[in-house]
């Protein structure tokens, strides 16, 4: 009897010791928050896939709820043995099961394909990042994101993703519509006290307003300053027009909860999709007039919340007057210069900046492979300064000197209207 309770409370322990020795699975998080990179106003993460070979591997997301569409850079679809060469169109191919952020998976679930932008004027295809000069290699859209609380911390880099129902949003909060198949969002907003309907874009660049609407403001308002060029966060490389784009101050304008003031916005195309895909949309409010909120998203319960983050006036266009395109080599192709005040902004001519030129430099800090938000860092600054601008054309270079400018002025404010609009 002692023998055979002896030879039990072995096995006992012997079965204990086994089940502390077995790793136990952890449940992975409900919610996340990561850092995150504000680069000329897109948001970038730190992100993990998962290879066909069981591994994981780092690549860097753009969280781009202003698009429904899934893009994958052709370095990716390398490491995931999708797609091929395209000759420089954009391929379609399955979209991935998914991604990873902070712990969390991150299921692309109900996404039918995944697009892959191809350019053909490089071999090293399986090398090319998302798109020219932004530093990604995943963009998440809005057909995602709308699954999950997402919240955006602009002031203090951060991204937060979680199930529905995680996130503790704060701040002004309202009602919007979101779009049940792509899950782009609209906002009910005023403009000269007129309704409309604008989209929330946060996908980078600045706010857009559709040519019939802009070029009514603009007559009506001769006092709202206006420019022509794609300078600053204007510039994304893009837009075929950039050096001829049209860009306007508006005064003031509600956006759900929220009066913003000063607002830069430029001409939108007819195709940009937060334009085309919510019916009633007449434009979108980026990024740029957002930076200093942290903007939260209960898809869920189709609200938006926006809560102050820092009440800095944040310099947006004092830049140098350059118009840039960035090439799928790391290049930096000059497209133009804007003008100020009737007159060039940057010495030009056969001593200074020309079209088709390749921008080097600036003050000797090199801008081949450097991103986009990198480039417009270096030109910005404080109205009058000096850059130094190393410029190449037909393979020699040489250096023109620029001053930062100060385009696309503040709105004329009296102290009546500051009284008003005071908060």
């Amino acid at each position: 009897m002692i023998l055979r309770c002896a030879i039990v409370v072995a096995l006992l322990l012997s079965a204990c010791g086994f089940a502390q020795d077995k790793p136990v699975a952890q449940s992975q998080p409900k919610v996340v928050t990561v850092p995150a990179t504000i680069d000329h106003n897109r948001l970038i993460v730190d992100a993990e896939i998962s290879l066909p070979n069981g591994s994981t591997q780092r690549v860097r997301a753009w969280i781009n709820p202003g698009s429904p569409d899934l893009f994958i850079s052709p370095y990716m679809a390398h490491l995931l043995g999708l797609g091929g060469l395209c000759g420089g169109q954009t391929c379609e191919t399955a979209a991935p099961p998914g991604i990873a952020i902070g712990g969390i998976e991150i299921s692309f679930r109900g996404m039918k394909n995944a697009k892959i932008p191809m350019r053909s004027q490089r071999g090293d295809t399986e090398e090319l990042p998302l798109a020219p000069g932004i530093d990604a290699d995943i963009a998440i859209p809005s057909a995602v994101l709308r699954n999950y609380d997402v919240l955006i911390d602009y002031p203090g880099r951060k991204f937060t993703i979680g199930q529905p129902g995680t996130i503790h949003f704060l701040g002004s909060s309202g009602k919007v519509q979101i779009n049940a198949e792509n899950g782009l969002i609209g906002i009910p907003s005023r403009i000269e006290n007129k309704k409309y309907d604008l989209a929330l874009d946060l996908s980078g660049g600045i706010s857009v307003l559709p040519p019939d609407l802009f070029n009514a403001l603009s007559t009506a308002h001769a006092d709202w300053p206006t420019m022509v060029g794609a300078v600053g966060p204007a510039n994304g490389g893009e837009r075929a027009d950039e050096t001829k784009l049209r860009l306007m101050r508006l005064d003031r304008v509600q956006f759900g909860p929220l009066f913003l003031t000063n607002v830069p916005v430029a001409v939108a195309e007819k195709d940009q999709p937060q334009v085309s895909s919510m019916l009633s949309t007449n434009g979108a409010i980026a990024a740029e007039a957002l930076l200093n909120y942290r903007v939260g998203i209960d898809y869920a319960h189709s609200m938006v919340y926006f809560d102050i983050g820092r009440l800095a006036n944040l310099p947006d266009f004092d830049v140098v007057g350059l118009i840039l395109k960035p090439e799928d080599d790391g290049r930096y192709t000059i497209l133009g210069t804007a003008d100020l005040d009737g007159k060039p902004s940057v010495p030009t001519g056969q001593d200074g900046a020309q079209a088709g030129d390749e921008l080097i430099a600036v003050n000797d800090n090199p801008v081949h492979g450097a991103t986009l938000g990198a480039v417009w860092s270096l030109l910005g600054g404080t109205p009058g300064q000096e850059r130094v601008l190393t410029i190449e054309r037909a393979g020699k270079q040489f250096t023109v000197t620029a001053q930062v400018q100060h385009f696309l002025a503040e709105t004329p404010d009296t102290d009546e209207k500051k009284a008003k609009h005071k908060r």
